[in-house]
């Protein structure tokens, strides 16, 4: 790579600058840099690239505890990380050494939230099926498709005037969606934590009233899933929920995959206990019919809308990512750390 740091002297690896126009860093008169610009990173070439570093930028490469160990980044001190999830890295790893980790909270706003109501309206209109029946000439076939846009139990769509909003995560994604929804007609209900009962209802720390899990799984005819993933969030939606939806229900999932189960949803499709479903995002990435039961065979014909974890591509996110970036690297060095997750 090149030489080892000194104090003050940083070297900054970017191993990911495939997703945005690369950053020029400016620090502080008394510091100097040298910068490795990688616009992919194979797990092959990970540990030689960080090697030297004492700044790590990276969006979904995987940081483990092997890497994060100091014989793999002796010199370490600080991991950007362009995305607002953290999952890619292992944070005990680096409380542990005393690394710095800041995220990037909000880049995507907009475009993920667009993104969000755009699956709702594919998945609410059977979009994709009415899509491959029309080029396949069913139309001609069957002279109507009317009846294939109907719920299992035969009856129409929802319109937006008609829908129960659940929004499952209520960050700054969760609040644009909510927006949305509401501008759309909807009524909208913001979930309380999983298993929390009555304590989901406001408190002092809270200004926005919740309604229990539970009672949002039971009520809401689409549910917005915008949560983290972690040990809490895992498996979030799963066999149990799926059977106490509403038959007209629909799910949306923008945050990762393995928050909603992926063989429960199929399940949930197959056996009509939901009306559609749609996601971004999957357990395994990149997926395949190999590893995603989403992308399989037998799924084809259900009421699924994928999309490849492109939620978030927009020009303003990209920009948004350059400035994000460029600020909480300085102000790491600078001794002014932003958007700090440990």
């Amino acid at each position: 790579m090149g030489a080892p740091p000194s104090p003050t002297h940083h070297n900054i690896v970017m191993l990911q600058t495939q997703y945005f126009p690369c950053p020029h860093f400016d620090l502080p008169p008394q510091y100097t840099k040298t910068e490795f610009i990688y616009k992919e990173t194979p797990r092959s070439e990970l540990h030689a690239r960080i090697h030297d570093a004492t700044i790590i930028v990276l969006a979904t490469t995987r940081l483990d505890a092997v890497a994060l160990s100091p014989e793999v980044t002796p010199y370490l001190k600080f991991i950007a990380i362009t995305a607002s999830g953290t999952d890619c890295i292992d944070l005990d790893a680096c409380k542990k050494r005393g690394i710095v980790v800041s995220n990037s909270p909000g880049v995507n706003i907009e475009a993920v939230s667009e993104h969000a109501i755009g699956l709702y309206f594919a998945a609410r209109r059977k979009v994709l099926q009415m899509h491959n029946q029309t080029r396949r000439g069913a139309w001609v076939h069957k002279t109507t498709l009317m009846f294939d846009m109907l719920n299992p139990d035969g009856t129409a769509p929802l319109t937006c005037q008609e829908e129960v909003a659940g929004v499952i995560g209520y960050g700054v994604v969760g609040k644009r969606i909510a927006h949305l929804a509401q501008s759309l007609g909807m009524k909208v209900l913001i979930s309380g934590r999983k298993g929390a009962g009555a304590t989901a209802l406001p408190s002092a720390l809270q200004s926005e009233e919740r309604t229990p899990f539970e009672e949002i799984i039971r009520k809401c005819t689409v549910i917005f899933v915008v949560v983290p993933r972690n040990g809490s969030t895992i498996d979030l939606i799963s066999t149990p929920e799926f059977k106490n939806m509403s038959p007209h229900a629909v799910v949306v999932n923008v945050a990762r995959g393995g928050i909603v189960n992926e063989e429960a949803l199929v399940a949930a499709l197959k056996e009509n206990l939901i009306a559609g479903a749609a996601t971004d995002v999957f357990l395994q990435e990149p997926a395949s019919p190999e590893t995603s039961v989403l992308l399989r065979e037998d799924a084809e014909d259900l009421n699924l809308t994928v999309s490849p974890h492109m939620a978030w591509v927009a020009e303003r996110t990209q920009q948004n990512l350059v400035d994000v970036t460029k600020k909480i690297v300085e102000g790491w060095v600078a001794g002014q750390p932003c958007n700090v997750v440990i």
